[in-house]
């Protein structure tokens, strides 16, 4: 699973680099390294709904403090489902 979040001078400002380091911290903590891909990417054209993160065609926005409950609610199930295929 590819992970990419908006590193663009608006999300940046909105605090895209929590974002990723959080998002870096649950991806080690939970041994997911090798399941998951994080990279991050300029503007996705979405500037006011916040840090952009994108999974597939989905955009989520996600702000910092809220990056535990957006992997255990968008990201936990997607891996699960790719597990049953």
């Amino acid at each position: 699973m590819k992970i990419m979040v908006c590193i663009g001078s608006s999300c940046h400002l909105k605090g895209s680099r929590q974002v990723v380091e959080g998002l870096q911290a649950l991806i080690a903590g939970r041994g997911l390294k090798d399941r998951i891909e994080l990279a991050g990417t300029f503007c996705m054209g979405l500037c006011q709904t916040g840090v952009n993160v994108r999974i597939g065609e989905e955009v989520f926005s996600v702000q910092p403090d809220g990056v535990e409950s957006f992997f255990d609610r968008e990201v936990m199930p997607r891996l699960a489902e790719e597990e049953t295929k």
